[in-house]
């Protein structure tokens, strides 16, 4: 397992401490930088290639939040704050997780785990490419807000005004298909009024009945069939 090289970004002394003192725990971090401010992590990030920013919100002069927002790419990115309010804004830019401080040492591994899941964890036996899962999506689910990656969702079912999301787990979120559907990639098929199917996930098509890999079994609409055949032929 390769050293994931991070950043700290904060203003606050005593977090860099104690940020320092956490990477120096866990094996294959690497602290290579101790920023003060927004414009020292751009100075860095210019300089030499970086795995992962520890990145503070409430910062002096550009905040956690704007400098994200002015980055064309960007490390991983774990944002470290007392501010609870920033959550959704920061998931919204795609940050890997945010912890709220004080936090422990265990939430801290927490958060780096999901860090190397993002990228190394491997994808076998599906037909799926490393760039694929790459992809995220996030998704409302009462008061949490989920990150997914796209091939992380089986299929997608319609529950009236709501629809549940099939992957390791069975997510309910308040939207229509269509609307969600709306937020997918190509790899998404509506194969029927009440499901949307990811095609990377497909075994066979079986007469009118499409079967998952996971051994799931979902009907061909009458209406969608011309259109799931098409997209075989065009695959």
């Amino acid at each position: 397992m390769r050293n994931l090289r991070c950043i700290i970004a904060d203003d606050e002394p005593i977090a860099r401490q104690i940020l320092e003192g956490y990477i120096k725990d866990i094996p294959n971090l690497v602290s290579i930088a101790s920023c003060k401010n927004a414009f020292e992590v751009m100075e860095v990030l210019q300089e030499q290639p970086v795995d992962l920013l520890f990145l503070d919100i409430n910062m002096p002069k550009l905040s956690g939040i704007s400098l994200l927002k002015t980055l064309r790419q960007k490390p991983n990115v774990i944002i470290t704050t007392a501010y609870p309010e920033y959550a959704v804004e920061g998931f919204e830019l795609d940050v890997t997780d945010y912890l709220l401080k004080p936090f422990s040492l265990e939430r801290f591994l927490q958060a780096v785990i999901k860090v190397r899941k993002t990228m190394v964890e491997p994808v076998q036996n599906t037909g799926i490419t490393k760039e694929e899962t790459g992809k995220t999506i996030f998704v409302k689910s009462d008061r949490k807000i989920l990150k997914l990656n796209y091939n992380d969702i089986h299929y997608v079912e319609a529950y009236g005004n709501y629809v549940k999301v099939h992957a390791e787990i069975i997510i309910l979120t308040a939207q229509t298909l269509s609307e969600f559907l709306e937020k997918l990639p190509t790899q998404f098929l509506r194969i029927h009024k009440s499901y949307v199917v990811n095609f990377n996930h497909l075994k066979l098509i079986d007469g009118n009945q499409i079967v998952l890999r996971n051994g799931t079994k979902l009907t061909i609409g009458k209406s969608y069939r011309k259109s799931v055949l098409v997209y075989i032929e065009n695959s």
